[in-house]
């Protein structure tokens, strides 16, 4: 059972798992696939309208493949207190690396902040300025139109009142003659 087993997983380490799935969809593929692998059957089991099922059937094992698969596993590496140690600093390294980092781009966020507020107060403080200049005109400019307006007033003031004198001058002057 365990040979079975074994092999099994070796069969499936052979048989990628895009070509396992590519058989399922495309049953004429599939019919390629296994003469390449003469020691697997592949039957379809009851087909379903989500997919096709299928069964995978190995072949006993022959006693010339046993020994083709049989890889032993690389040695085990001591591991030494200085290469801890080394990793451990590295490791640390690494953190300090990266804490620096998110403090770099913390400071420049803050920073870019900073500016960002300096120039919003200072387009502020312009248009202010610019405000508070553009109203200063208009009552310079309204200012100087009353004052026309008044010197105009007082001007046909002063000219009805010269004609009323005259007017008047006139009057006494044909009661004079009346008289």
């Amino acid at each position: 059972m365990t040979k079975t087993a074994t092999a099994y997983k070796e069969k499936m380490k052979e048989l990628s798992v895009l070509s396992l799935i590519c058989s399922c969809f495309y049953p004429e593929k599939r019919n390629k696939l296994v003469p390449e692998f003469e020691d697997m059957e592949v039957k379809p089991i009851k087909k379903r309208n989500s997919g096709q099922a299928f069964e995978v059937i190995l072949k006993p094992i022959s006693p010339v493949s046993d020994g083709v698969h049989n890889f032993s596993s690389p040695p085990k590496r001591d591991i030494s207190l200085e290469d801890i140690e080394k990793k451990l600093e590295a490791a640390e390294d690494r953190r300090k690396y990266q804490e620096a980092q998110a403090l770099r781009a913390f400071a420049e966020k803050r920073e870019h902040e900073r500016e960002v507020l300096l120039k919003a107060m200072e387009e502020n403080s312009n248009f202010s300025k610019i405000a508070e200049e553009k109203l200063q005109m208009k009552m310079e400019q309204n200012k100087e139109n009353r004052d026309a307006l008044l010197a105009a007033m007082i001007e046909r003031l002063q000219e009805k009142e010269k004609r009323a004198a005259l007017v008047r001058k006139n009057k006494e002057l044909r009661e004079e003659l009346t008289a």
